[in-house]
């Protein structure tokens, strides 16, 4: 499909919309990929376990215990879901507040990202609560629960979902051709941008936070009154080089949308990126630096647990920083993508080691998540990426709005 072949419904007429809709949900291109043949089965079991869980409790596909209930779907799903997904409130925060317009192209993509991963890891949410029915208590008044953190949680996702499909709406408008719709939801933009960032860094340290309650039970070296702000700090590089992988992937899967000014500038905007993790990976290892020093953990460096904090700081944040340096220095954008992904490995590494690997550490018997677990996470992650690449392909995302857009201008 190229950047213009697709047809607009006319604004407002009932028939043709339908027609439209009914058309756009019709599959196109192959079924046999490769990614499909192995998405698809996954998805399927996934999907029956998540019916075994609903129907027989949680013990029935996890191993989860009241000395350990949250693993494997809060940890990675949510926890370290979220992290990833902070691209969009950094990348908005760029474009819309400080101006930096040659990100400008990748912002939609970025938003529609967080937007789906939000859903998504709020989907994950319910399957690891005992009693899911209850989710929409903090929401509706019934035992608000206004002292825990897990209200300013709640209410921050259910908001910045909101907050998010607002900055995206223009888009849907466009497919639709919905030309009053597109300019009134424009409008609308800058306050929901606003809005959305604010909520943004509460709830990535609110997610920190949730563990200040836990000092008994998290390895000391994981363990801190900073876990808030690191986790704040770290959802940004976290974010942009989700940003840089997933932006990469969808420069090489979806290049027929992408216009030839915007095949140029791939480059330069990822040499952008790379200067902003590496100054913000920097800020982060300063700070780790500071509370270990503070903390007096020296000993703890000669322990087994200690060696694995050694690998994290040094393999994972000190030394993709100091590639995103040298590659921002040299403009390569080979190493730009290498120190991306060393990047997401150490923050799914941070992630865990304080959620899951370093809780309970101590513990005679550990949890592992079992096989079906990770069935499940494999499962939301793959039906993620199966409707955000059919949004890609039917929404003016990465190809350019429709003419009368900039018409109206």
């Amino acid at each position: 499909m190229s950047n213009s072949d697709y047809t607009i419904p006319k604004e407002f007429d009932g028939n043709s919309t339908w027609k439209f809709l009914i058309s756009e949900f019709k599959p196109k291109g192959k079924w046999l990929t490769p990614f499909n043949i192995i998405s698809m089965p996954i998805m399927f079991l996934g999907l029956v376990l998540i019916i075994i869980r609903f129907w027989k409790g949680l013990g029935s596909v996890t191993n989860l215990t009241q000395e350990v209930p949250w693993g494997l779907w809060i940890g990675f799903d949510v926890v370290t879901g979220v992290a990833f997904a902070g691209g969009a409130y950094v990348l908005t925060f760029m474009v819309y507040i400080l101006n930096m317009k040659k990100y400008h192209s990748i912002v939609r993509i970025t938003v529609l990202n967080g937007f789906l991963a939000y859903v998504f890891y709020a989907g994950a949410l319910l399957l690891d609560l005992g009693r899911p029915w209850n989710v929409i208590n903090p929401i509706i008044g019934n035992s608000f629960g206004t002292s825990s953190v897990l209200f300013l949680v709640a209410w921050h996702f259910l908001l910045y979902m909101i907050a998010q499909l607002i900055e995206f709406s223009p888009a849907i408008a466009e497919w639709l051709g919905a030309r009053r719709a597109r300019k009134i939801l424009s409008g609308m933009t800058i306050a929901a941008v606003i809005f959305g960032i604010t909520l943004s860094t509460l709830h990535q340290s609110g997610l920190g936070a949730l563990y200040l309650m836990a000092k008994d039970k998290i390895h000391p070296l994981w363990y801190s009154e900073f876990i808030p702000v690191m986790f704040f700090v770290s959802s940004i590089f976290a974010g942009l080089s989700m940003v840089i992988f997933e932006g990469s992937i969808s420069h090489k899967v979806f290049s027929n949308h992408i216009s030839e000014k915007n095949h140029h500038a791939q480059n330069r905007i990822l040499s952008g990126l790379s200067k902003i993790c590496a100054g913000t990976m920097f800020a982060y290892f300063f700070l780790q630096l500071l509370v270990f020093i503070h903390g007096q953990r020296w000993d703890l460096l000669k322990t087994p647990m200690g060696y694995w904090f050694i690998l994290e700081m040094l393999g994972f944040v000190l030394f993709p920083m100091i590639l995103f340096f040298i590659s921002y220095r040299t403009n390569k954008t080979l190493l730009i993508k290498v120190a991306a992904i060393l990047t997401m490995l150490g923050v799914i590494m941070n992630r865990l080691n304080v959620t899951v690997i370093g809780f309970r550490w101590d513990a005679t018997i550990r949890y592992v998540p079992t096989w079906m677990e990770i069935v499940v996470t494999l499962a939301v992650i793959f039906t993620e990426i199966w409707i955000f690449r059919w949004v890609v392909n039917r929404l003016p995302v990465l190809r350019e709005s429709p003419a009368w857009v900039k018409e109206e201008k």
